[in-house]
């Protein structure tokens, strides 16, 4: 299971933060955030989003939105979530 610690964090300009994106085996991933506009980045915490098929996804049981205000352990927690989610197919597999 992939945890926080498996992070690669890199400086995004784009959201004057940084972020790490993770995909697993299920065919879902998830994009990590920390920066002055991001929900909690402002006191050092992280917003994650579920990413299905390297696109957004607000249709999991996990969560049907971002999840913002979490430290670290939070982070892992709701990674080991989104690992579980059952294999996704795309549509014509």
């Amino acid at each position: 299971m992939k945890e926080f610690k498996d992070l690669k964090f890199k400086h995004r300009e784009s959201n004057f933060g940084v972020q790490a994106r993770l995909d697993f085996p299920n065919g879902y991933g998830v994009s990590v955030i920390k920066g002055q506009y991001s929900y909690g980045g402002p006191e050092g915490l992280y917003e994650l989003a579920v990413m299905k098929n390297g696109s957004l996804c607000y249709t999991t049981p996990v969560t049907d939105d971002v999840e913002g205000h979490c430290d670290e352990m939070r982070i892992t927690e709701l990674m080991k979530q989104v690992q579980e989610l059952p294999t996704f197919k795309a549509s014509g597999e």
